[in-house]
């Protein structure tokens, strides 16, 4: 009797599942970190990238030495942390002034981008209909944009630049998991986030702009979020990796919508902040596009198996 060994497919979509029900922690301590220590932006999104980096690089060490530190993409895996570094300070600073819900519902235009972004560099095929789903998806991301943008001005489109870089982050990872471990890749994006990080830092304290500047934590507590950040961040990220070596972008995508669940829960425990009715429309509105856009896809690799 052969034994029931679950397809790589669906063990992506487990483990893609898994992260986004993880990952929201980071972003709720990035948010405490700056509004109650009143840490800027930009040394939050440092500390998250540097932890990450001593972190994969000591268990790398433990695990083979200092060749396993021996990457085949190295500017390509600096490239994704740059691009992590880059979307980590966008959200952080969103999230300093608006509620951390809203913003991941911003964010949340991510998939539709991944989708589109699949057909240009991975060459997936996208149709019409999953076209018109990206489109709506737009439209209510629009819709949740509208009143933030009303109250928080230009911070409301932050998130739309963490979607973009994330998009492409995904990409990255689709591209170069087939050569390197999820481990050394998950090492050289926190050192690339880091070393961009840095150089954001540095261009704050030069030109004296408060959220992009170096501060300290001010509370013991915070300390040990900083750490807690890094580690929270280095293991949500080896699931992602870890899920685009077992399954397509186009298939995961959907997926992350279960971030915006944790989000909204973790938002409303942690710092009293729920959607508006209109906010929650273009959230299903947004959820609604990518589960057509998967449904869509499934149906597609169904019908091409059975004739194959």
């Amino acid at each position: 009797m052969q034994p029931n060994v679950m397809h790589p497919h669906v063990k992506g979509m487990a483990v893609m599942a898994s992260a986004m029900m993880f990952l929201p922690l980071l972003d709720a301590i990035g948010k405490w970190l700056a509004t109650v220590d009143s840490l800027p932006p930009a040394t939050i999104s440092f500390s998250r990238f540097f932890v990450q980096s001593v972190l994969t690089f000591f268990i790398l060490l433990g695990i083979g030495g200092v060749q396993v530190l021996k990457t085949r993409n190295l500017t390509g895996n600096l490239i994704r942390g740059a691009l992590m570094g880059l979307g980590s300070l966008c959200f952080f600073s969103a999230v300093k002034y608006m509620p951390l819900a809203d913003a991941i519902a911003i964010f949340f235009v991510e998939p539709l981008l991944l989708t589109l972004l699949s057909a240009v560099i991975l060459k997936e095929e996208v149709g019409w209909r999953r076209l018109t789903a990206v489109v709506v998806g737009f439209i209510g991301t629009l819709i949740v944009i509208q009143p933030s943008f009303e109250l928080f001005g230009w911070v409301a489109l932050l998130p739309l630049g963490t979607a973009a870089c994330f998009a492409v982050y995904l990409i990255l990872n689709r591209r170069y998991a087939v050569a390197d471990s999820p481990l050394v890749m998950q090492f050289y994006a926190g050192v690339g986030g880091a070393a961009f990080s840095a150089l954001v830092l540095g261009a704050g304290e030069a030109f004296g702009h408060a959220d992009l500047g170096f501060g300290l934590p001010t509370v013991t507590l915070s300390w040990w979020l900083l750490v807690a950040m890094g580690a929270i961040a280095t293991v949500g990220h080896l699931l992602v990796v870890q899920a685009f070596r077992l399954a397509p972008a186009s298939m995961l995508a959907p997926f992350q919508y279960f971030e915006i669940v944790m989000a909204v829960l973790v938002g409303l425990v942690v710092f009293g902040e729920f959607p508006t009715p209109s906010k929650w429309l273009g959230i299903l509105i947004i959820i609604g596009s990518g589960i057509y856009v998967f449904m869509r896809e499934r149906r597609m690799k169904a019908t091409a198996e059975a004739i194959a």
